[in-house]
């Protein structure tokens, strides 16, 4: 694993970053459950000041993401602060395939003529380009949601664009591990620390971090106007499930690139996006730009909605929940949970945990076969 700008490695970043350091002082930031504080030392009310649980979650993925954080209540929250920074007009380019809640967001704000939305294809590099010169937010998801489509970070980042537009990379599915931003030369980065950063499906919470000062007082002050401010144990917990994130990662996707390789065999099974296929389109660019292909697997199989379905009642160690990024493995059908018409029905995403290889495989086998016509 490459060295953080302190000199370490990131994983041991991971481990060190956010933790008190005067004598006494407890080791780990602990839960401040304060709405304000005694006037005289700069911190007046926590909303508008922070806590020190909130900047013990913002430097630890500040660091990682080799930037300035600002943490929110969601991920969703995150992202509408950003959204929140356009001028009126605004032109918003956005990916084809990208998270419900950002098409959603987009869509809204277009109904209400605050900004008129372009769709791209994430795999469309020269048309990322084009759309650069006029946008005032440039809007990529890579690895995508559900789709798994890489994009050209580094040259669509490298792009001319007009002054004050801000390229903002949700970063989620890559997490900070396996993909830096920022340094390809991004504006903002976002995290919905719900998933990967937080790891164990008990809190909500997002991160954005930027090397723009004026974005991230922009940005503070948005939360602080909207409210948006993360929970005081939602924060703590981030924390805690962030010191496990390099050995989660590495052990998931190791899983992931096996169970990959093993779905495109199954007779049952007509197709798999994972970037670490050959035969993934965006395969070339993953390997160019990634660190690592990541822990999320979606799969196409034979029988259409009604066998998708089956297959997710039938497995008993993959959970049949939504969400991803956590220590247990979970699986859906998107298209029924989206309603993204323009999903194949039979979609599924697995979002691979850390339990045993091998005892993933059996189960998501045994399903597939015992649910088969």
């Amino acid at each position: 694993m490459e060295k953080h700008p302190s000199g370490i490695k990131r994983e041991s970043w991971l481990v060190s970053a956010g933790r008190g350091s005067e004598p006494g002082a407890p080791l780990n930031v602990p839960p401040i459950p304060a709405s304000n504080f005694i006037i005289g030392r700069g911190r007046e009310y926590s909303r508008d000041d922070g806590t020190p649980t909130w900047e013990a979650l913002e430097e630890v993925v500040g660091g990682l993401e080799s930037g300035k954080a600002v943490a929110f209540a969601s991920g969703m929250a995150a992202i509408a602060s950003v959204f929140g920074q356009l001028p009126a007009g605004a032109v918003v380019v956005i990916p084809d395939d990208c998270y419900q809640g950002v098409a959603g967001l987009a869509a809204a704000g277009a109904e209400r003529q605050r900004w008129s939305v372009q769709r791209v294809a994430v795999d469309d590099t020269a048309g990322w380009i084009r759309s650069c010169g006029a946008a005032d937010l440039i809007w990529l998801e890579s690895p995508s949601n559900p789709l798994l489509a890489v994009a050209d970070l580094e040259a669509v980042c490298a792009a001319p664009r007009k002054p004050g537009a801000i390229v903002a990379v949700d970063n989620t599915f890559a997490t900070p591990l396996n993909q830096q931003p920022l340094d390809f030369g991004a504006t903002v980065s976002l995290q919905s620390a719900t998933k990967f950063i937080g790891g164990h499906s008990d809190l909500l919470a997002g991160v954005a971090t930027t090397k723009d000062d004026a974005l991230w007082h922009a940005l503070r002050r948005s939360r602080e106007l909207a409210g948006a401010t993360p929970g005081t144990l939602e924060a703590f917990l981030a924390v805690r499930g962030a010191r496990t994130l390099a050995l989660r990662v590495q052990r998931a996707q190791q899983t992931a690139m096996m169970l990959s390789e093993r779905l495109v065999m199954h007779p049952q099974v007509t197709r798999v996006r994972y970037p670490g296929l050959p035969s993934h389109p965006t395969h070339a660019t993953a390997k160019r730009v990634l660190k690592g292909f990541g822990t999320i697997i979606s799969f196409d199989l034979l029988g259409g909605a009604e066998f998708a379905d089956c297959v997710c009642r039938k497995v008993r160690l993959i959970r049949h929940a939504t969400s991803l990024g956590a220590v247990e493995s979970t699986m859906e059908r998107r298209a029924a949970i989206t309603g993204q018409g323009h999903l194949p029905p039979s979609l599924l995403r697995l979002s691979v945990g850390i339990e045993d290889a091998d005892d993933l495989w059996d189960d998501l086998d045994s399903a597939i076969c015992s649910a088969a016509p």
